[in-house]
């Protein structure tokens, strides 16, 4: 991959801001990581700003959010209680990993934000060159940082991706979680994919949990770490709280 674009590339004019979402631990009621979703600083919702990215100002783009993630998470005292911050990344954005890091690490380094809470996710529906991709994470590895797959189940990379490096956590799309109490075949799907999973040590996050239903039969399968609207929606430059689902709760919701 060139820095041209790095260089030369167009800058991002859009003001930006991040809301966040928690990822927690039901087993511990602990908030184990929030994630950063970009938002207009206008009230612009994640998809009208990303409709404003194209190939000439990712690099842009993706070093801004960085930058405004570590800032607010800082400002929040997000790292307090034990929590990481999870950022989603463009692969395509990054030229070359330990230069394009640079504007993170100045930021986590300025704001007293600490590296080893943060989690550099990248979804697998965006095509991308398998070489770099793991050049990049392997990268990220050795400078201290976690990495995630995030929509697991759902893109390009899949399972051969798995076989060349295992990031520290793999998150399962929620068209994959959507009615797993109601669905057999999601439910077989997952429950395999979990022990794939915890056979390679890499940590399980489902998303998009909406349902106590849905929370019930993850909980059976012995995930700890969800994400969805049932425990929180995300926040616009606060940390929101979480609604815990006890099992009398579960229970009475689920009659």
């Amino acid at each position: 991959m060139s820095c041209v674009a790095c260089r030369d590339g167009a800058g991002f004019d859009l003001p930006i801001t991040m809301a966040f979402q928690p990822i927690v631990d039901v087993r511990t009621e602990t908030v184990f990581a929030y994630e950063a979703l970009v938002r207009g600083q206008d009230g612009k919702g994640a998809g009208e700003v990303l409709a404003q990215v194209s190939a000439e100002n990712r690099y842009a783009f993706d070093q801004l959010c960085r930058k405004t993630a570590i800032e607010l998470a800082s400002r929040l005292d997000m790292a307090s209680d034990g929590a990481n911050l999870s950022i989603n990344f463009l692969p395509n954005a990054v030229y070359e990993p330990r230069a394009c890091i640079r504007v993170t690490l100045d930021a986590a380094m300025r704001t007293g934000f600490p590296v080893d809470r943060i989690i550099f996710e990248f979804t697998e529906d965006e095509t991308f060159d398998t070489n770099h991709l793991l050049n990049i994470l392997r990268s990220y590895r050795a400078m201290g940082f976690k990495t995630a797959i995030d929509d697991f189940g759902a893109g390009y990379a899949g399972l051969g991706l798995l076989t060349k490096f295992q990031p520290d956590i793999v998150k399962l799309d929620m068209a994959l979680i959507r009615d797993i109490d109601t669905d057999r075949v999601k439910r077989t799907v997952v429950r395999n994919t979990l022990n794939m999973l915890r056979d390679l040590d890499i940590e399980p996050v489902c998303e998009g949990i909406e349902t106590a239903g849905e929370h019930d039969a993850l909980r059976d399968l012995g995930v700890c770490l969800l994400q969805g609207y049932l425990l929180a929606r995300p926040a616009v430059e606060a940390l929101p709280p979480v609604s815990w689902v006890s099992p009398v709760e579960d229970l009475a919701r689920s009659a």
